[in-house]
């Protein structure tokens, strides 16, 4: 799922600064604009995928757990610093991000990008593409070297700019556009799908490897009972382990 290109590793240096995982709290941090994984529900709280599967690994494990929402584009770094515990937020694992922060084993298999247009027949190899700043799908059309990138803050934006024709179509993960096709007559997928990504797991400080274990296990607990399989199938996030 989403899926940060870090500029630049400097943030590893501010790892000293976090603090140890050991507290009473565990704050989970995630973006909470990007349904079905993670979103703001009517009463303004953290809700999708990854809210019910979050409190679920924090019960497995033993954790008391609280949800922090933060930019998607400061994500690691505000991780790094200290201002939250993890990053539970679509995160696919790359080896580039790993080189700032850990990963637990996916808790997704990865989810296929799609493209989505206004209309049928759409270069996407040659069009002006749009896509969130910093993810998988905006370092795809960088590298591509003929499609035009279009970088914006959040989803929303990238949607924005199919339909007022600034971008011939959007590039991002297919289980977060297909419920805005579903409801948006006038868009369409267009192009084929786009594998990126080694799935997604839940983001944790290199220092804080006893919680990183925690989660580990809780969910491999959740592997083996299914549980994470109905989930997946519930939320519709991606295919089932």
């Amino acid at each position: 799922m989403k899926k940060i290109l870090l500029a630049t590793a400097a943030f590893a240096v501010s790892a000293s600064m976090a603090m140890a995982a050991s507290h009473a709290v565990i704050r989970m941090g995630t973006e909470g604009a990007y349904p079905p994984w993670n979103f703001l529900n009517d009463a303004g709280e953290v809700d999708g995928f990854e809210r019910e599967l979050g409190d679920e690994l924090c019960a497995r494990a033993e954790l008391n757990c609280e949800w922090v929402t933060n930019d998607w584009d400061s994500i690691i770094p505000n991780l790094v610093s200290g201002n939250y515990d993890v990053i539970i937020a679509g995160m696919s694992i790359t080896d580039e991000r790993d080189e700032v922060i850990d990963f637990t084993q996916a808790y997704t298999p990865p989810d296929p990008s799609a493209y989505v247009g206004a209309a049928e027949g759409i270069d996407v190899e040659n069009g002006v593409i749009a896509a969130q700043t910093g993810t998988l799908q905006a370092g795809y059309i960088a590298a591509s070297g003929s499609a035009t990138l279009m970088e914006f803050a959040t989803p929303e934006e990238t949607i924005s700019a199919v339909r007022n024709g600034e971008a011939d179509a959007v590039l991002a993960d297919k289980s977060f556009l297909s419920a805005i096709v579903d409801e948006d007559p006038g868009l369409m997928f267009v192009g084929p799908d786009v594998p990126l990504g080694g799935g997604v797991g839940m983001g944790i400080r290199e220092s804080d490897a006893e919680l990183r274990a925690k989660f580990d296990a809780a969910i491999e607990s959740m592997k083996a009972d299914g549980s994470l399989n109905a989930l997946i199938t519930k939320w519709e996030v991606s295919s089932n382990f």
